[in-house]
């Protein structure tokens, strides 16, 4: 047989709703108590003048006072007759009326005539008034006794008049049915109320106990503190109201920060447009202090968002150094057979014993090469840029494609995150190379210029090709659009859609116009890229990885 188990519930909206209908009963209980005891007071207070106004009215009467004065104190005296025609006019418990030594004249049982009171009649005897309520020969009774004076004012005795507390209590009675009925109602209405608080309650808290509740919190107290990932989440007010610690030493912000404005936390920018909402898009990148960061933010049902941000500066080096070797494979296949090609025009001469040819051939070729070189690192000052465009060249030329620089080409050593700048660049010079390349066009020349001005970088990469129509340079961005279909390639139409993403996520623009002349010219802007502190990309060790 099963066994009922009776206990204080682990729910926490049956926990509230147990919780809140002890309270209202409690405070029901303590009211219906509060308003009886006055109201008991008040009929008590009532009776007692009930029967003070008899009493009074009594020893007024001259029929008693002669009565007293000239009879004496029988069962079937005047005195005797008359109180009891006033007990039967007013309900009157009893009406008794005493001389001086307390002999009663009167009484409502008429053989206690002649005989002692008895209470002690003495403060009324003395003149006094007096209302109590107190217990007899009749019972308990709220009473009165007033003096009985002579048309002199002299006291020759007492009359006392009681009014039954039966009455008085029946009253009390009849009072509570009604007042049960407002206490019922109230309760009603307060297991109403509490219901209600307890269904919403139970929506909100997912029908978990107080015990998972505090489990759920600890752990996510724990795992908000463990993960990797900074996360912030904010109000729909744009206060902060959760921060880990890697969020904090992330954005660098000081201790306390929950409760405290976006806007008193983070200076004017970028990332505080990202975390704010005022940018859209998924892994949106922002700049803080020298630290580049991934933000996606995701809004929550009461208005708020949940920002999660990831450092992406300690894979910096580690993608510069495969860049760079992946350029410094492109550029020795690119030039395997033009060194072979070379040593073999070498070779010739000396089998033609044309030794000082082969010497000037030689020189000529180093002087070239170093020419060059100089040309790129002299005007870039990105190593990891420079080293790039050095690779392109040879890989373009193994195409029949010459790679210049442009004569108002300047990039100081100030960019604090070169990588995408290369990602970008490196697309616009194999998309120029592969439109013009390969005897497509008289002369193939891309001409790449970068220019920086404030903190703002600006790339422009020209060819002398055919150029893009008008009605197609807003369709070449979008993501698996190319112009060119070439067997067994899937990743057409990738280049230039990852580079205006990618220039989106810094707030820049890319576009594509015409070049004078003829051709097609690509520009893109990267704007506050550049270090404006004074703090130089060479001070930073995956800019040094090609030094």
């Amino acid at each position: 047989m099963a066994r009922l188990h009776f206990g204080w519930p682990r729910r926490v909206f049956a926990q509230v709703l147990a919780a809140q209908l002890l309270i209202t009963t409690g405070v029901l209980l303590l009211l219906t108590g509060l308003f009886l005891q006055p109201l008991r007071a008040q009929l008590d207070d009532e009776a007692e003048h009930q029967a003070l106004a008899i009493a009074q009215t009594t020893a007024a009467d001259p029929d008693i006072e002669r009565g007293v004065t000239h009879s004496e104190p029988l069962p079937s005296g005047p005195v005797q007759q008359q109180a009891e025609r006033t007990r039967a006019a007013t309900g009157a418990l009893y009406v008794v009326v005493m001389d001086r030594r307390g002999v009663r004249w009167s009484h409502t049982d008429a053989w206690r005539v002649g005989h002692r009171v008895s209470t002690d009649p003495s403060a009324a005897l003395r003149g006094n008034i007096v209302l109590q309520v107190d217990r007899g020969t009749l019972g308990v009774s709220a009473r009165a006794k007033v003096p009985l004076r002579t048309p002199a004012g002299t006291v020759i005795g007492a009359v006392s008049v009681g009014i039954a507390y039966s009455g008085i209590h029946d009253r009390l009675l009849a009072a509570l049915p009604g007042l049960l009925r407002y206490a019922g109602a109230a309760m009603a209405v307060g297991a109403c109320a509490a219901s209600i608080v307890a269904r919403v309650l139970r929506k909100r808290t997912h029908g978990v106990s107080v015990g998972d509740i505090s489990a759920l919190l600890a752990e996510r107290d724990a795992m908000l503190h463990a993960v990797r990932e900074g996360v912030l989440a904010l109000d729909r007010e744009g206060r902060v109201r959760l921060v880990n610690d890697e969020a904090a030493r992330l954005l660098t912000l000081g201790d306390r920060v929950e409760g405290q404005s976006l806007q008193d936390v983070l200076p004017a920018g970028r990332s505080r447009d990202v975390i704010g909402g005022q940018v859209a898009g998924r892994d949106l990148l922002t700049v803080r202090g020298n630290r580049v960061l991934i933000a996606n933010r995701m809004p929550t049902h009461d208005g708020g968002s949940v920002i999660t941000l990831r450092d992406r500066t300690e894979v910096e080096l580690l993608g510069r150094e495969l860049d760079s070797t992946k350029g410094l494979l492109e550029a020795l296949r690119a030039q395997e057979h033009e060194f072979a090609n070379r040593l073999h025009t070498v070779l010739g001469f000396l089998e033609l014993d044309m030794t000082e040819r082969a010497k000037s051939y030689v020189s000529s070729l180093t002087s070239a090469r170093r020419s060059s070189r100089e040309e790129f690192t002299e005007r870039i000052g990105i190593p990891l840029v420079s080293a790039l465009l050095v690779g392109k060249s040879a890989v373009a030329a193994e195409r029949g494609v010459r790679l210049q620089l442009s004569p108002a080409t300047w990039l100081p050593p100030g960019v604090i995150d070169p990588s995408d700048v290369v990602t970008v660049l490196g697309n616009l010079i194999d998309n120029a190379v592969e439109t013009i390349g390969g005897g497509r066009v008289p002369e193939p020349t891309v001409e790449v210029e970068i220019v920086s001005e404030g903190g703002t970088v600006t790339v422009r990469v020209s060819d002398n090709g055919p150029g893009v129509p008008t009605e197609l340079r807003t369709r070449i961005f979008e993501e698996g659009w190319s112009t060119r279909d070439t067997p067994g390639r899937r990743d057409r139409g990738l280049g230039l859609a990852l580079v205006k993403s990618l220039v989106e996520r810094y707030g820049g623009d890319a576009r594509v116009d015409s070049r004078a002349g003829g051709g097609a010219l690509f520009t893109v802007t990267f704007p506050e890229v550049l270090a404006t502190d004074g703090q130089v990309a060479a001070d930073r060790p995956w800019q040094e990885s090609l030094t």
